[in-house]
């Protein structure tokens, strides 16, 4: 089973920090625990053998018939005394008890041995050393709760949980504002990457920052200079293509008018007009993908029905239904040709238009929607590439050179806007139009 996998950067540098440094986290915390406990049992025991040498030591001075009436003095709180010798049944502790190398450092002369007994004084385990002094009397001392072996005691489980969640909680905020540092600039420069798709001719990115991101920045404007160079290059040469090919054209219009078939001299005049208008068309494409910064208050509402009125004083049948709330802050004559694209194409492939426009709460909405076959899904995209024809426009006379819907569409996003086609559920085809650019 795969695991899943976080998406985006951020969420990925999040989790392995974030999973990295738990752990991290969670080994130093039971290693410092453990040394805690180890540093601390090692003082307990150093403590209890200089106890007991410092014990065993008055004890030698002492006469043996005084030991007796000194021996309960001289106990302490975790040792008890006596001058008797061990009983034979204690079993002997392994030699790698922390507490006999303590013993044989504080009395390096003395012959040293440890027991234990798990049924002790009040029932609590007993630990006992059996040493003897110097005269060769026994002596034996028993400690009431002192462990067996080294034994690593973890903390309470509730204090270790609280702790550890401080850590995480500490270290998730650090991680996330340094991520957070860290990815900001890729954010930047995706945002700036979108933009670019829809005004080649916004502001130059912030090359400010880290070296990693200033050489990013610097190559993203590079970038951009150069894509914009390159549009405005192919604008010139399609335009003076244009111009230069309307002298010739002129030339042939001139001389068809002395061709004596008149069926000949209409076939040449028809191919003429054709070359002009795929000419005109192709530099309007060229042109539309321009971003204009002439931008102003536009009432969308007054602008269809202006084109509503154009239509219908051509004949055409469209109807409009809808208000905008609000103007839109737009470049009017490339709204204009846009919408007025897709009006021309509604009614030359389905005869009546429906437009309705619509507010919406981050951008405007306008449907125009024919009634006549509707597309195939394959091709409601494709249809906006440039010289695309469907398999039933073919014929210029109708189908045109196949870039009204590319220009529309260039012309749109420079509005940052968007067009969308798809069949009416009723019949025929629909165009949705988005504008989510600034509004005043």
């Amino acid at each position: 089973m795969k695991l899943p996998w976080p998406r985006s950067l951020f969420s990925r540098l999040m989790l392995i920090w974030l999973a990295g440094i738990t752990l991290v986290l969670a080994v130093s915390f039971i290693l410092f625990v453990g040394e805690r406990d180890r540093v601390g049992r090692n003082a307990l025991f150093h403590g209890i053998a200089q106890e007991v040498a410092a014990t065993a030591d008055v004890l030698d001075r002492m006469p043996e018939n005084e030991r007796e009436r000194w021996v309960d003095q001289l106990g302490r709180r975790r040792l008890r005394l006596s001058l008797r010798p061990l009983p034979d049944d204690l079993p002997p502790l392994p030699i790698e008890h922390p507490l006999l190398p303590a013993l044989k450092e504080a009395m390096p002369e003395r012959e040293v041995a440890l027991f234990a007994s798990r049924h002790g004084h009040e029932g609590r385990p007993s630990l006992f050393i059996a040493l003897r002094l110097s005269d060769g009397s026994p002596l034996s001392i028993r400690m009431p709760g002192i462990r067996f072996a080294p034994d690593l005691r973890p903390p309470h489980p509730g204090q270790l949980i609280s702790a550890l969640l401080a850590l995480i909680v500490g270290v998730s905020l650090l991680t996330w504002f340094s991520v957070r540092i860290a990815t900001r600039p890729l954010s930047r420069m995706a945002d700036a990457a979108r933009a670019l798709g829809e005004d080649p001719d916004r502001a130059p990115m912030d090359v400010r920052g880290p070296t990693e991101v200033a050489s990013a920045a610097a190559a993203f404007n590079q970038m951009q200079q150069r894509i914009g160079e390159h549009v405005r290059e192919r604008t010139r040469i399609l335009a003076a293509i244009s111009h230069d090919l309307q002298t010739p054209i002129t030339r042939l219009r001139l001389r068809a008018e002395m061709v004596d078939d008149d069926a000949l001299r209409a076939k040449v005049q028809s191919d003429l007009d054709a070359m002009q208008s795929l000419i005109r068309e192709g530099l309007d494409y060229a042109r539309s993908m321009e971003g204009s910064k002439d931008r102003q208050p536009i009432d969308l509402t007054r602008l269809l029905e202006a084109l509503r009125d154009d239509a219908q004083d051509m004949g055409w049948t469209v109807t409009l239904t809808g208000r905008a709330d609000r103007p839109f802050n737009g470049q009017v004559t490339a709204l204009r040709r846009a919408l007025w694209n897709l009006i021309e194409n509604g009614v030359k492939f389905g005869g009546q238009v429906d437009v309705t426009l619509s507010g919406q709460p981050d951008h405007v909405e306008i449907r125009i929607r024919d009634h006549g076959p509707g597309l195939e899904e394959a091709e409601l995209e494709k249809v906006f590439e440039p010289f695309y024809r469907t398999e039933s426009s073919r014929n210029r006379e109708t189908g045109g050179t196949g870039l009204g819907l590319a220009i529309a569409r260039n012309l749109l996003r420079t509005q940052h806007g968007e067009v969308s086609l798809a069949n009416h559920p009723e019949g025929g085809l629909e165009a949705t139009v988005a504008l989510s650019g600034t509004q005043a």
